[in-house]
């Protein structure tokens, strides 16, 4: 069938077009984002096992209590005995390099969205656009201009993973209490100052769902960059649909699963006061399977 409007054609020779005339510009990000990925991994593979278990399950319990510690305990017990321990840092690191790089690029993003309507207007179709288009469609254009390995796969999840950090910092700072406002502007507040003292603080419950959404759609899309040799449990996951091998993927499956429940409630737990988070344990997974994060409006 021909095309009336050839989009797919000149989406393909723009990319052309920037791997022949920027090549030295995406080698520096290219650079850029494997030595933070690079120094993440490192970092996390120096910890002894032992400590990262004692980190993560005293967290769990001084934020959330002492039954999400005992699950935390069990859940890292069991990624050990199955023999996943390695794939599973690596995966955590993968994540927590995505994570950093949507928030450092979503979070002023969402406050001037905030600021400005225009601002707004023009980021809400991007978002969209970037919640809505297939993940897997994200991993041709990020291979084809830093070629195969962990940066592509980091840049694709950047890509998927921003949007809520982006829509739920600006829907926290607008809906901060006028009154509130108000009256940081009648005690003399300059901008920054009504920003960072008044608007910040109170909206840091919404900005924390944000990073709580972000991890978990970055560690959905973390397994699915292994296509492009991300690395991690995404390549046991892989491994595992090519070779047919239930055992395999039950066992790295259960790995990603753990891992997301124990990133989602300790990530939920601090937008909230100690010890009284009510969700579910299981709710977030319905982001890290769907792949998607609860619709807000930016």
């Amino acid at each position: 069938m021909s095309e009336m409007i050839p989009l797919g054609t000149w989406v393909d020779q723009s990319v052309h077009y920037l791997l022949d005339h920027d090549a030295a510009t995406f080698d520096a990000i290219g650079r850029a984002i494997e030595g933070l990925a690079a120094f993440v991994e490192h970092s996390l593979q120096a910890i002894p096992m032992w400590l990262m278990m004692a980190i993560f399950i005293g967290v769990g319990l001084w934020r959330v209590g002492w039954r999400f510690a005992l699950f935390t305990t069990l859940s890292l017990l069991l990624i050990f005995a199955t023999g996943f321990w390695d794939q599973t840092v690596i995966t955590l690191g993968l994540t927590l390099s995505s994570t950093i790089i949507s928030l450092v690029l979503g979070i002023p993003l969402g406050i001037w969205a905030a600021k400005s309507k225009w601002v707004a207007a023009i980021v809400r179709p991007i978002l969209d656009l970037m919640q809505t288009m297939p993940a897997f469609v994200y991993l041709i254009p990020a291979a084809m201009l830093f070629g195969l390995g962990r940066v592509p796969g980091i840049l694709s999840t950047v890509i998927f993973a921003m949007p809520p950090a982006v829509r739920l910092t600006s829907l926290g700072i607008r809906h901060v209490n006028r009154e509130i406002v108000e009256a940081g502007q009648a005690f003399g507040c300059t901008p920054w100052q009504l920003l960072y003292k008044v608007q910040f603080p109170n909206a840091l419950p919404s900005i924390m769902q944000g990073v709580n959404q972000t991890i978990m759609m970055a560690l959905s899309m973390v397994i699915i960059a292994s296509m492009v040799g991300a690395g991690g449990l995404g390549n046991d996951v892989l491994a595992s649909i090519q070779r047919l091998d239930i055992g395999l993927g039950f066992e790295s499956g259960l790995s990603v699963v753990l891992l997301a429940i124990i990133l989602d409630r300790i990530t939920e737990s601090f937008g909230r006061a100690p010890g009284t988070v009510k969700a579910p344990l299981f709710s977030g997974l319905k982001q890290l399977f769907r792949g998607k994060a609860t619709p807000v409006q930016a």
